[in-house]
């Protein structure tokens, strides 16, 4: 039986050793028809040069001084790994022709954000004729079958007559029987807030219990460190909104494609992510940074702008509560960032 071909899309922005251990985790997977494309946000850390170092010598993660889970760093992959470099504008030229190579490593020219850096890959995996696109942060590890399972998931679901776009069971990379998100999550449209990532916080065995059907009832979004996007999902309901920098993405993907495509998790895909360890986002012992606080609040303006008009007043007022809540934890950072962030400054 033909496997679908997989095209999985990965950003890079300094962070190179979260990358490589994905990649690592990647190249060891049951699934074999798969191309990774990697998007460089123009890092500053030296990253292009590691990753191509990386490809083409005997060395491991471990060897680099990254301490990597080590369920996840057996067996050696085989060296060296084939990779082809292209400009953003080559990467998403239709008349580009791609090979057998195992890694495409795009330089973007710039830091895109999340959904500018993340288009040119999902671009070329369009035109290079992939059944499928896998939506997945670098700051993450796989199992060996996690996207076998996604797979069979999804395509069950659409032999079934449903078509559908699928996300995984992300676990704390820092506590791995600590659940992060079951798929994604659900959406108050009055706040514009989405809600925690459905199972958070659940342990391992707790999961073993749940009705998985109840939870993607509930899914308002993907979770977009690992979603897995079938071809006519991007053609019909088109790649991420750029305007968006950081968060947002997701609910916004979503929403137009409601009534289109079914919400759904394969509930054993798991996926291991480390959540925001470039960006400063909240995770399981971190709050989250100025930086991330503002392209929150930011994005959270837009998308009301473009999706709940009427409700762009009252999300302001809230963020402006939050402002003040920052202020008495003397936080003075955050609290600047979402003032900026509702002004528009």
């Amino acid at each position: 039986m033909v496997q679908p071909k997989v095209h999985i899309v990965i950003l890079n922005w300094n962070g190179w050793e979260d990358t490589i251990e994905c990649l690592e985790s990647l190249l060891r997977m049951d699934y074999k028809n798969f191309q990774i494309v990697v998007c460089d946000n123009a890092s500053s850390d030296d990253s292009v040069s590691k990753i191509l170092s990386w490809s083409l010598s005997d060395e491991s993660i471990e060897d680099y001084g990254v301490a990597a889970m080590k369920r996840f760093s057996q067996p050696p992959i085989e060296k060296p790994i084939s990779v082809r470099q292209l400009t953003r504008a080559e990467a998403i030229s239709p008349q580009l022709s791609l090979g057998g190579e195992q890694v495409v490593l795009i330089h973007n020219g710039g830091n895109l954000g999340f959904a500018g850096g993340n288009n040119p890959g999902l671009t070329l995996a369009l035109n290079a004729g992939a059944d499928y696109c896998w939506l997945l942060n670098n700051d993450t590890v796989v199992e060996a079958d996690t996207l076998t399972q996604m797979i069979n998931h999804s395509e069950s679901l659409r032999k079934s007559g449903i078509k559908n776009t699928c996300g995984s069971v992300q676990c704390f990379y820092d506590d791995p029987n600590v659940i992060q998100a079951l798929g994604g999550m659900s959406f108050d449209s009055k706040s514009a807030i989405t809600s925690p990532t459905f199972g958070r916080y659940m342990i391992r065995e707790q999961y073993k219990e749940i009705d998985h059907e109840d939870f993607e009832r509930q899914l308002a979004a993907i979770h977009g460190c690992s979603w897995l996007l079938p071809r006519d999902y991007l053609n019909e309901i088109g790649l991420m909104d750029e305007r968006y920098f950081l968060y947002y993405e997701e609910i916004d993907w979503a929403i137009r494609a409601k009534g289109k495509f079914k919400l759904t998790y394969a509930p054993q895909a798991f996926v291991y992510h480390k959540e925001g360890a470039s960006i400063g986002s909240t995770s399981f012992k971190r709050p989250r940074s100025a930086f991330a606080e503002y392209h929150l609040i930011r994005s959270r303006m837009l998308f009301c702008r473009k999706h709940l008009p009427s409700r762009v007043w009252p999300v302001a007022f809230i963020a402006l509560l939050q402002a003040l809540n920052r202020l008495r934890q003397r936080r003075w950072g955050n609290a600047k960032s979402i003032l900026k962030a509702v002004f528009n400054l």
